[in-house]
């Protein structure tokens, strides 16, 4: 089976993977409090893409390991401090502060604080997704 000019199998095995394999945490907890495939007046996007906004509380000490995302996000702290790793490079965010991530960048996020982290995220995916958006690094 081709996609074009590609054979689909290779893609449907990355997918059926990303799907279920497991990203490594600790003490964090995700709610999906909004799931809405878009229909609108951008019609190229109608029926393709979902947003799905969720809440992800972390305690202190909690942890997200190396991950990407199913597709791109804005991130808003809403309490607590949010410690980004990206590569060498860290990134504190703290309550009110908001970021983009595109979802193909391999991160870490840590709550380092003693108080609760809650953090936001909008996230734009295929309207046939299912399952958490934090997928294994491809390597």
């Amino acid at each position: 089976m081709k996609w074009g000019g590609i054979s689909a199998i290779p893609l449907l095995l990355v997918v059926a993977f990303a799907q279920n394999a497991r990203v490594e945490t600790n003490d964090v907890q995700p709610a999906v409090r909004l799931e809405q495939v878009i229909s609108g007046h951008i019609t190229d996007l109608n029926g393709k893409y979902k947003f799905r906004v969720s809440e992800v509380t972390y305690q202190p000490g909690g942890y997200v390991g190396d991950h990407n995302h199913a597709g791109p996000g804005v991130r808003v702290i809403m309490a607590g401090e949010f410690t980004y790793v990206k590569g060498d490079k860290t990134t504190v965010y703290k309550a009110g502060d908001a970021f983009f991530e595109p979802g193909d960048v391999t991160h870490r996020a840590y709550n380092r604080g003693s108080t609760i982290l809650k953090v936001m995220n909008i996230e734009i995916l295929p309207a046939d997704y299912s399952g958490s958006a934090l997928i294994p690094p491809q390597h």
